[in-house]
């Protein structure tokens, strides 16, 4: 699986995904639950990499002396906004906002769709910002329907 980072506008983003084949209705809804899945750890602040305090401890977290009042601390890190995942042949693309969740989120992201495309569903590149000529944006520039303008 290739991963491209294109022009990224944190607050207006694109993800793409290439298939191997075009993917069946069944693989459709594995692919939005894990985007689905990941967007909803971003809404909760799980892409905070100002606490990452097991994974700067020892190998060992055994026993780790967790500082919950870091937890309340200033700064969040919560994605905003998904749209719709939209197919087309091979392709696949999502819109969000990432309000201000860390890159880590990114890292995450591409780590999970690895492994999903060894099990599942076969991606060979994952275009992450930036467009795509062989499937323009829309032209008004508006951003797509979000979860939360949905019926």
């Amino acid at each position: 699986m290739r991963v491209e980072f294109r022009e990224i506008d944190q607050f207006d983003v694109w993800i793409w995904l290439q298939f191997a084949a075009v993917p069946s209705e069944r693989e459709k809804l594995y692919v939005e639950q894990v985007l689905n899945a990941w967007f909803s750890l971003g809404q909760l602040g799980g892409f905070n990499a100002s606490n990452l305090q097991s994974h700067e401890a020892d190998p060992d977290v055994s026993n780790l002396l967790y500082d919950s009042d870091s937890l309340e601390g200033p700064l969040m890190a919560l994605m905003h906004n998904m749209g719709d995942i939209e197919y087309e042949g091979v392709l696949a693309r999502c819109w969000f906002d990432l309000g201000t969740s860390d890159s880590l989120a990114f890292d995450v992201l591409v780590n999970a769709l690895a492994q999903f495309s060894r099990e599942y569903v076969e991606i060979e590149e994952v275009q992450i910002g930036g467009q795509r000529e062989d499937w323009p944006l829309p032209v008004n520039g508006n951003r797509p329907d979000s979860i939360y303008e949905r019926g």
